[in-house]
């Protein structure tokens, strides 16, 4: 006796809905390029006048790098930290003046891993992760939020 052939009905798996459109992504190197989240990890002195970006992030910037940025640490209020941007020709981005006072006001230490998330109008927010790779968590206790002042480090607190 000889069989004969299943057809498949179309419940199966790996069957899309509708008229057998893909509703695939397209593939990644048509999407635009979108760079919001960057780390760097803190292996000089992080009190240094100046630290790197990612080249990624500076090539997103292209066209449109600012003079400077400002950061803002998550959950510590809305203190914003001004920090001048250096670009050095070849495509480098880097925080410049600025960065060591968020540095110590922060705590920020050799092995630790410091977040950026680009949020649009030159701000980045900034989340803390100390040699433990635990999260640093702020708090505020000063009710100015103008960073124009040269006269000290108004440090967010580390609660211990």
């Amino acid at each position: 006796m000889a069989s004969t052939p299943r057809t498949r009905t179309g419940r199966g798996r790996g069957r899309g809905r509708g008229s057998g459109s893909s509703s695939l992504p397209p593939p990644p190197s048509t999407l635009p390029l979108i760079i919001e989240e960057f780390f760097i990890v803190v292996y000089e002195d992080p009190l240094v006048k100046k630290v790197r970006t990612p080249k990624k992030f500076a090539d997103y910037l292209d066209g449109k790098e600012p003079a400077k940025v400002y950061l803002r640490a998550a959950d510590c209020g809305p203190r914003l930290w001004t920090v001048e941007v250096l670009f050095d020709g070849q495509g480098r981005m880097y925080l410049d003046k600025g960065w060591e006072k968020f540095a110590i006001a922060h705590g920020v230490d050799f092995g630790w891993f410091v977040h950026f998330k680009y949020e649009g109008d030159d701000v980045l927010t900034v989340k803390v992760f100390d040699g433990t790779m635990c999260r640093r968590y702020y708090y505020s206790d000063d009710e100015d939020t103008d960073d124009e002042s040269d006269d000290d480090v108004k440090p967010c607190i580390h609660p211990l």
